[in-house]
């Protein structure tokens, strides 16, 4: 593990615990790299989604239709 000293915003850094739950400044910058390099990846995830083909045997999958108690059908 790398140590690094670094000068951080007391209130940023608050609003960051209290938003993220963690308990440490640590565990604050941690969540916020990893955050970062997720949101940066994010695009090339999509694309790779995007870019996938799929047989009519992965996509057509039954469909299943039901009623929500209360909710009249639309047949009545």
């Amino acid at each position: 593990m790398t140590v690094t000293t670094i000068d951080l915003d007391p209130d940023v850094l608050d609003i960051a615990k209290s938003l993220t739950g963690a308990r440490t400044n640590r565990d604050v910058v941690t969540r916020a790299l990893q955050t970062l390099i997720a949101v940066r990846r994010q695009p090339a995830a999509v694309e790779r989604i995007l870019g996938r083909t799929f047989t009519d045997e992965q996509t057509h999958a039954p469909v299943v239709h039901y009623r929500s108690p209360g909710v009249p059908a639309d047949d009545a």
